[in-house]
C-alpha cells in the first residue's frame, strides 16, 4: 500500500490537537488495556467491531508511548488485523504492516520540527532527546539531506 502516513498522522494531530498516542485513542474511542503481558510489549485486536490495544505494564514510560503509538498505528492503518509487538523483533520486521506501524509512530512521536531545530544532530541523539530508541528514527519521513545543510 502506498498512502501518506505522515499526512494522515498530522491530520489526526490538529484534529484532537495532542500527540499523546493515549489521548488520540481516547479521542478516537480505540480501547486500551495496560497489564501483564509477559515478552510481548504489545498488540492490537479487533474483536466484534471493536479496536482494542494492549499494553505491557512493565515498560517506561517512553517505551510504553512508543508501543501504543506503533499499536495505534495498526488501529488506524490496519483496523481488521491482529498485530503484535514482540521486543527487539518489531523494529527488524519486513512485513509491511509493521513498517506503516512504525512510521505512523515515528511521525507521531518526533516531531518535525525537532529535527529542524537540531541541526546538526545525528539521527540517535535526536531519538535520545526524544526519549525513544534510536531504530524508530529509520521510519521517520524527512529530507534529511536538508536538516545537516541548514
Amino acid at each position: 500500500m502506498n498512502r501518506d502516513i505522515k499526512k494522515i498522522v498530522l491530520s489526526l494531530i490538529k484534529k484532537h490537537n495532542t500527540q499523546n498516542p493515549f489521548r488520540l485513542a481516547d479521542a478516537l474511542k480505540i480501547e486500551y488495556i495496560v497489564g501483564s503481558m509477559g515478552k510481548c510489549s504489545g498488540c492490537y485486536l479487533y474483536l466484534k467491531r471493536h479496536r482494542c490495544i494492549f499494553i505491557n505494564e512493565d515498560l517506561s514510560d517512553s517505551e510504553m508511548h512508543l508501543v501504543m503509538a506503533h499499536e495505534l498505528g495498526h488501529a488506524i492503518l490496519h483496523r481488521t488485523e491482529n498485530c503484535y509487538f514482540i521486543r527487539n523483533k518489531t523494529f527488524l520486521s519486513t512485513a509491511w504492516i509493521e513498517k506503516e506501524a512504525n512510521t505512523f509512530a515515528a511521525e507521531l512521536l518526533i516531531p518535525d520540527s525537532l529535527i529542524y531545530e537540531n541541526p546538526g544532530m545525528t539521527k540517535g541523539q535526536l531519538a535520545r532527546l526524544a526519549g525513544y530508541d534510536e531504530k524508530i528514527m529509520d521510519f521517520k519521513k524527512i529530507n534529511w539531506f536538508h536538516t545537516y545543510v541548514l
